[in-house]
C-alpha cells in the first residue's frame, strides 16, 4: 500500500491532527512504502494531508522519538536507515526489559490471561496475510502477558522497542519463513507461562529474541556485503 492510499484513508477516519499524520508515516515506513535514507519533506507531505506544516512537523518529531525518522542539519527529515547495531541494541535492552516483565507477570497470571494468549496464537494460525498482521498480532500475545505484571512504565518501554524493531521484523517474516517456527516459540512461552516456570519461561523468551536478533543480523550483514562488493556505501 502506498502513502497516498495510507493518506486517503486516514483521512476518512481520523481528524486532521499531527497524531494522524504519524501514524501514516509510521505505518508507510514500516510497509517498506518509505525507505531508510528518503527524505520526508514537509511542505510535500503537508500538501497530500491537506494541512499546514505544524502538525507534519509535530509528527516527525514524534516519529524521531520512535527512532523512525533522524534529522539532519541542511537535510532536514530523513527515514532512518535500518542498522546492525541498532538491532543489536534493540534486542538487548528487549532481553533486559521483557525476561524482567515476563518474571514479574506469572505470579499474576490466570486462566482468562492464558487464554486470551492462546487466542491471540490462534488468531495468527488463521491468518492468511502473516506479513500485514504478525507485527501487531506479535504485540497483543506479548502485552497480554506483560500487562498482568502491573508496571505500566516498564511496558510502555518494551512498547517502543517493538515499534522500533517493527521494520526489521516485517522483513523477518517476510524475507526470512520465520513464520512457523516464531509461533513454535510463542506456543512454548505460553506453556511455561501455565506451568508457573519461570526460569523456563524467561529462557525460551530470551532464546526467541535472541533468534530473531541472529537471522536478522546474517541478512543485514549480507546487505552490507552486497553494498561494498557492488562498490557502494553502506
Amino acid at each position: 500500500m502506498d502513502i497516498d492510499t495510507l493518506v486517503a484513508t486516514a483521512r476518512q477516519h481520523y481528524r486532521t491532527t499531527p497524531a494522524m499524520v504519524a501514524d501514516v508515516l509510521r505505518e508507510a515506513i514500516l510497509s517498506g512504502a518509505l525507505k531508510g535514507g528518503q527524505s520526508l519533506r514537509q511542505d510535500e507531505i503537508a500538501a497530500k494531508f491537506g494541512l499546514s506544516r505544524i502538525p507534519v512537523r509535530e509528527a516527525l518529531r514524534q516519529l524521531e522519538g520512535e527512532g523512525l525518522v533522524t534529522f539532519y542539519p541542511h537535510r532536514g527529515a530523513v527515514v532512518s536507515e535500518l542498522s546492525l547495531e541498532e538491532l543489536q541494541e534493540i534486542c538487548e535492552i528487549r532481553v533486559a526489559l521483557e525476561t524482567l516483565a515476563i518474571r514479574l507477570a506469572i505470579p499474576r497470571l490466570n486462566e482468562e490471561v492464558l487464554q486470551r494468549a492462546e487466542e491471540i496464537l490462534d488468531s495468527l494460525d488463521a491468518e492468511g496475510d502473516v506479513l500485514r498482521h504478525w507485527s501487531e498480532v506479535n504485540w497483543r500475545f506479548h502485552s497480554t502477558l506483560y500487562t498482568v505484571a502491573q508496571r505500566p512504565r516498564l511496558l510502555s518501554m518494551i512498547k517502543l522497542l517493538h515499534t522500533q524493531i517493527d521494520r526489521y521484523l516485517r522483513i523477518h517474516v517476510s524475507l526470512l519463513n520465520y513464520r512457523t517456527k516464531g509461533e513454535q516459540e510463542h506456543r512454548q512461552i505460553l506453556e511455561a507461562c501455565r506451568q508457573r516456570d519461570a526460569e523456563r519461561a524467561t529462557s525460551l523468551l530470551e532464546q526467541h529474541i535472541k533468534t530473531v536478533e541472529e537471522m536478522l543480523a546474517t541478512y543485514l550483514q549480507q546487505g552490507q556485503e552486497n553494498h561494498k562488493s557492488a562498490g557502494l556505501e553502506v
